[in-house]
């Protein structure tokens, strides 16, 4: 249902979540867009979903939609959310538990280029360009500087 109200192409859905209440769910829809996306589509998007679940259920089911773009402390979690963030630091968590950061500098169809910065005590940093694949992304998030 979230898929097909979506309002234009270059939007896309990031995560949707259902509660398990069974008194009132609570429906979560994340979406995105190449360019960001507007109060006014998150808002058309509400309506679109809200018009299906009643004709799907009925006008008398119970629930609480909220339809929002992902903060910028929301993990990326699709492709089009990397492309979008080339350019930016990233912080990412591997399977095997290790973190890198660093620059994004390409995303492939299999995974992300960084530039890595390699931190030594008493030293310069050393950047180093490093390629991950999305299979071994557990978690990656923009890290925000303030400088």
């Amino acid at each position: 249902m979230a898929q097909d109200s979506l309002p234009e192409s270059d939007l896309f859905l990031v995560d949707v979540t259902v509660s398990d209440s069974p008194a009132r769910p609570k429906i979560m829809v994340l979406a995105d867009g190449e360019q960001g996306i507007t109060i006014d589509q998150c808002a058309t998007i509400s309506r679109r979903i809200n018009k299906k679940i009643e004709e799907a259920f009925g006008e008398e089911i119970s629930y609480v939609l909220e339809v929002s773009s992902p903060g910028v402390d929301f993990p990326l979690t699709q492709p089009k959310q990397y492309q979008r963030n080339v350019g930016r630091n990233l912080k990412v968590k591997l399977q095997d538990g290790t973190e890198k950061t660093g620059k994004l500098d390409e995303v492939t169809e299999s995974g992300i280029g960084i530039t890595e910065e390699i931190k030594q005590k008493g030293k310069k940093a050393t950047y180093v360009p490093v390629q991950i694949p999305f299979g071994d992304i557990v978690k990656a998030n923009v890290v925000i500087s303030f400088k």
